[in-house]
């Protein structure tokens, strides 16, 4: 069964997210509460979670036209809605006899056959479904969700014995292609796999920070990207999550859990932070948590607690030649003697058997573990992928060195060679018997880093290469630091395109880095613009206008594929590609005059042409000039692949990915639809721009802003650059302007630009400080 409409119960944080998100992927939503004891408004509280979603940062909706798509409404006069409701889900309070008294309420309205689920992440199947009629369990499942629920992938789904496989076959294909999620099948254990090894990381770690007498710092550094986890580490992801939902969880995972399980020897009392909470400290939400931010004498001040006396003091940077170390890897990391090495050890020795212990307790495999903590908890790897890295066998032999204990699947990996192996260009992992197999991606699911396992790119340099991706299509990826595009880049695009247009069909950028460009090197830039080495930077700049010419003119498709961050110059080859398949979570802006630039390589020309007037647009030669001088000038970045629609950064035709698994495939399928369609590449065009005229109106804004102190005395001279290209330069209405003559006055201006101090003091300040610097 397709879903095409859902209800959300329950309109909280998580609720609200949930209802959001389905929203994003264009499913109409009804998003129910219950009748507030005072006032008129029965569905106030539906109305008010709407209202907090247009508002929230980060955004939970994509668009702010998508809120369309949520109706409140409330548990006791619009039941019937659910008439024609395809999926259910609960997300109200945690406690069974209300969960079970709303399941037994929705029997009779509900639509027959439509899917109820939970977002329970502390009460199991079972129990929810205990004394509840066949007519029920049958169509139930639970559907955890992580929070945010826009921008974290997992979606845990656990199904019952008597739950319908229909059930969760179609929540799971539209948990994957509509909301974007990476589902993973749990079984019905406590904690499900994120939270079960999740909160076991936690407590294990606090535990050994406290045994081992490390500051919250030291822990924090440890805890974060040396062993692959995301920068808060682990302190600082409690003050995120807030102090006081831990005694609740951990008191819920001890419930469930059999008295000899490892984490129930973990527990123990802690007065410090029953104190905190109780004196409000509950993380980022209340006064501060492990870190806080001390305000007296006017200068804020970031101090941290001190684990054993509870007293703040100013926070400072730890510095453990251990984490340094690990930069070799876990095996470096924790080989190190000095104490962030010995904690390192002490946590994830304890980890990572855990989990090997849960196999197929709480999932089937090793891959659902995995990508369970790589997208429930931004994991860089999984605790399976961590142990291969170690190496298995050095791993198991630590262990029983230590007279720890080793769980019979880890000696199985050691003796086998470990978790995962690649063979004949496909990934296999280990299955509990102690046999392998292959890992099979779904029908949809094209990855480049499974292409890479089992062929040799096209051509490559240091800074980008060229794969062949099947059925006559190449994949041009960029993985430069950052994806910062220089001279290899933009040689290796107008290699690419010669390279397809003699031998291929056609052609996708993409690469599944973090972000897909973050823009030109500017790095380079400003070493050469320090030098004097203007012919060099000069060539650069008429290097990336004739590469990117020749994707926007090649006589065969050109796919961009962008996921994350496509800034500055990765924008700009995005807007010269024939067609985009973006990836939801795509940023995508021109933000060159924050290190007072302008964009060089056809960003302002192509936003001329985006902006030239529709059927609905307003007419005449100034509203694209001015539409492009302000989402140029103010650096605007869209925020999703949808709000990149509204700005027109993305054409009305190009596609959106909610998966970025897919993200590739998808692409793949679009530019070989254009083959079939008979692709032709367009023809240049010509503008009519309003020149001097133009370059007055728009000059006299930016004064008026420089009057009121909102534009500083180098915006208005960037401004001013950019006024000159966006009207044309020494041009009227009557005169025709090409897209080359715009290209040069786009380079000029850029090189004018920057020959000029503030210029080269904002691309400093940039490089050394990653922050925009106002002069």
């Amino acid at each position: 069964m397709a879903i095409k409409k859902a209800c959300v119960i329950g309109a909280g944080v998580m609720g609200s997210g949930i209802a959001a998100q389905i929203a994003n992927a264009g499913v109409p939503v009804l998003l129910l509460d219950i009748v507030p004891k005072e006032g008129a408004d029965r569905s106030a509280i539906a109305k008010g979670a709407i209202e907090k979603l247009l508002k929230a940062d980060p955004a939970p909706l994509m668009s702010k036209a998508a809120a369309k798509l949520i109706t409140p409404g409330n548990t006791e006069d619009d039941l019937d809605q659910l008439a024609d409701v395809d999926w259910i889900v609960e997300a109200v309070i945690e406690r069974l006899d209300i969960k079970q008294a709303l399941y037994q309420k929705l029997e009779g309205k509900r639509k027959k056959g439509s899917i109820l689920s939970s977002n329970t992440s502390t009460i199991p199947l079972a129990t929810l479904m205990q004394g509840l009629p066949d007519s029920i369990q049958a169509d139930f499942c639970i559907t955890h969700f992580f929070n945010p629920p826009r921008y974290m992938r997992l979606l845990e789904i656990v199904g019952g014995a008597k739950t319908r496989p229909q059930v969760i076959s179609d929540v799971s294909d539209f948990g994957d292609r509509m909301l974007g999620k990476t589902i993973v099948r749990a079984k019905d254990t406590p904690g499900f796999v994120g939270n079960r090894i999740g909160v076991f990381w936690m407590q294990a770690a606090v535990t050994a920070a406290l045994d081992l007498g490390l500051t919250v710092e030291e822990a924090d550094t440890i805890m974060g990207r040396p062993i692959g986890a995301p920068k808060t580490g682990l302190f600082g992801l409690l003050d995120l999550v807030g102090l006081d939902l831990m005694p609740h969880v951990d008191k819920s995972m001890a419930s469930l859990l059999a008295p000899d399980d490892a984490y129930m020897k973990l527990r123990r009392p802690w007065p410090l932070l029953e104190k905190m909470i109780a004196d409000g400290y509950t993380g980022r939400k209340g006064k501060g948590g492990f870190y806080r931010l001390n305000t007296a004498g006017g200068a804020k001040v970031k101090e941290s607690i001190d684990l054993k006396t509870g007293e703040y003091s100013p926070s400072d940077r730890a510095r453990l030649d251990s984490a340094d170390a690990a930069k070799g890897g876990l095996k470096a990391l924790v080989g190190h003697k000095d104490k962030g090495g010995q904690y390192a050890w002490r946590v994830l020795s304890q980890l990572l058997s855990y989990a090997a212990s849960l196999v197929p307790e709480i999932a089937d495999d090793v891959v659902a573990i995995d990508q369970g903590m790589k997208t429930g908890y931004n994991w860089k790897r999984g605790p399976f992928e961590m142990i291969d890295q170690m190496g298995a066998a050095w791993f198991a032999e630590k262990l029983a060195a230590e007279k720890m204990p080793v769980p019979p699947f880890l000696e199985k990996a050691a003796k086998a060679g470990g978790f995962y192996k690649t063979e004949a260009g496909r990934i296999q992992h280990l299955k509990p018997d102690g046999s392998y197999t292959p890992l099979t991606r779904p029908d949809g699911v094209l990855l480049l880093s499974d292409i890479k396992l089992g062929t040799k790119p096209i051509m490559k340099n240091g800074s980008a290469s060229l794969w062949d991706i099947g059925d006559g299509v190449a994949c041009l990826e960029f993985h430069s630091k950052m994806n910062a595009l220089d001279p290899d880049s933009l040689g290796l695009v107008k290699q690419a395109v010669d390279h397809v247009g003699k031998k291929m069909k056609a052609l996708v950028i993409h690469n599944e880095a973090e972000n897909f460009s973050v823009g030109a090197n500017i790095g380079l830039a400003l070493f050469a613009a320090n030098i004097a080495m203007w012919p060099m930077i000069d060539d650069m700049i008429g290097t990336g206008q004739s590469a990117y010419k020749a994707v926007k003119f090649a006589p065969f498709p050109i796919v961009g594929a962008p996921a994350g961050m496509a800034l500055g110059g990765g924008c700009e080859i995005l807007l010269h590609c024939a067609a985009i398949q973006a990836h939801a979570e795509t940023y995508m802006g021109l933000v060159e005059v924050g290190v007072g630039l302008i964009p060089g390589w056809g960003g302002c020309k192509e936003m001329l042409l985006r902006y030239q007037p529709g059927a609905r647009d307003p007419k005449g030669p100034m509203p694209p000039v001015a539409q492009a001088f302000e989402t140029i000038s103010l650096a605007k970045v869209a925020k999703s692949a949808h709000e990149a629609k509204e700005m027109r950064f993305l054409r009305q035709d190009d596609a959106i990915t909610m998966n970025r698994d897919r993200l590739l495939y998808d692409a793949k399928q679009k530019a070989l639809a254009l083959v079939a369609a008979n692709y032709q590449p367009p023809a240049p065009q010509e503008l009519r721009l309003p020149g001097a005229t133009g370059q007055v109106a728009l000059k006299l804004a930016v004064e008026g802003f420089a009057q009121q102190g909102k534009a500083l005395p180098h915006d208005v001279t960037v401004s001013g650059a950019l006024a000159e290209v966006l009207t044309g330069g020494k041009t009227d209405i009557t005169e025709i302007v090409t897209e080359d003559q715009i290209s040069k006055l786009e380079k000029r201006a850029f090189m004018h630009l920057l020959r000029t101090n503030p210029t080269l003091a904002r691309m400093e300040h940039m490089l050394t400080t990653g922050k925009p610097l106002r002069n």
